[in-house]
């Protein structure tokens, strides 16, 4: 489990860099190679940054999938968020606590004994 996490933090990473040298425009990192002479060219960097994109997502998403399948597969202990309140409460305070001891101040209605 914890493999999995570290997979995704760093696919993370790599997905905000790839994103990042990108420009919504067309330029990024493309951009700076403008001779059109170059080997690869600007056209095979931006395909290369736009498939790296797509690839690092959808590896993200499986990788979320599989992370929540195997969480939820280790668990066999019920949730306490599960069970009904009623059910949760012990018999013993479910009667409410309505007696005030009588050195409290309270009101008494008997009459001192003799």
């Amino acid at each position: 489990m914890v493999a999995i996490s570290i997979i995704i933090l760093i696919v993370c990473g790599l997905l905000a860099l790839v994103v990042l040298a990108q420009n919504p425009k067309g330029g990024g990192l493309a951009a700076g190679f403008t001779g059109a002479q170059q080997i690869g060219g600007v056209q095979r960097t931006a395909d290369f940054l736009e498939k790296g994109t797509w690839t690092l997502a959808a590896s993200l998403m499986v990788l979320c999938l599989v992370s929540a399948g195997l969480q939820n597969t280790g668990s066999s202990v019920i949730d306490d968020l599960d069970t009904p309140a009623v059910d949760a409460a012990p018999a013993d305070e479910a009667a409410p606590a309505n007696n005030v001891p009588a050195d409290q101040g309270a009101p008494t209605t008997e009459a001192p004994a003799p």
